[in-house]
């Protein structure tokens, strides 16, 4: 369990976390997947218990992303910011969170998504994908190079944390 969970941090990530982190991050979640309880006898400060959604091991590993590799927010102009926010001052943005406050949610998802697409067009551009299940936030997404999307996937799949195109599934649930 523990490659599978390095692999996928290392692609969600996209060289936010250290290495080190993130075999800290997987170390961490694989025993919390192994042993739920032994992982919070060890662990008293762990803030779980069985009404959450998720599984321990995944709620590890949400909880243990940084801000600059899950993006929460309750409105698309919040979760540009933070894109624009993580990616810092030397990357141009053609879209500002003001001009999404008065589109739909499907308008605004696309707006921010062919933004991305445009960034490291080497590697297939960025894709949002929906992270994991909603816990306190209306979005929770992750940036994925678009080459690592099928790969990013079919980890998620095995190690059962939900994932999807963001766009693909807004698209779906509004038709």
């Amino acid at each position: 369990m523990k490659p599978l969970l390095v692999e996928l941090l290392g692609k969600i990530s996209s060289g936010c976390l250290a290495d080190a982190d993130i075999q800290r991050i997987a170390d961490e979640a694989a025993q919390a997947y192994a042993d739920p309880a032994g992982f919070l006898a060890a662990n008293p400060d762990v803030n779980y218990d069985d009404t959450f959604p998720i599984s321990l091991g995944e709620w590890v590993v949400v909880g243990s992303l940084p801000e600059t590799v899950l993006f929460q927010a309750d409105s698309y102009g919040d979760l540009l910011q933070q894109i624009i926010d993580s990616f810092g001052p030397g990357v141009t943005f053609n879209i500002k969170p003001k001009q999404l406050a008065k589109v739909e949610a499907l308008t605004a998802l696309n707006r921010i998504q062919v933004q991305m697409g445009a960034l490291s067009q080497d590697r297939g551009g960025y894709v949002l994908l929906d992270f994991s299940q909603l816990l306190d936030d209306e979005i929770q997404m992750v940036l994925v190079f678009g080459e690592d999307v099928p790969r990013v996937l079919a980890l998620c799949a095995q190690l059962q944390i939900q994932a999807a195109p963001a766009l693909e599934a807004l698209r779906t649930n509004v038709v």
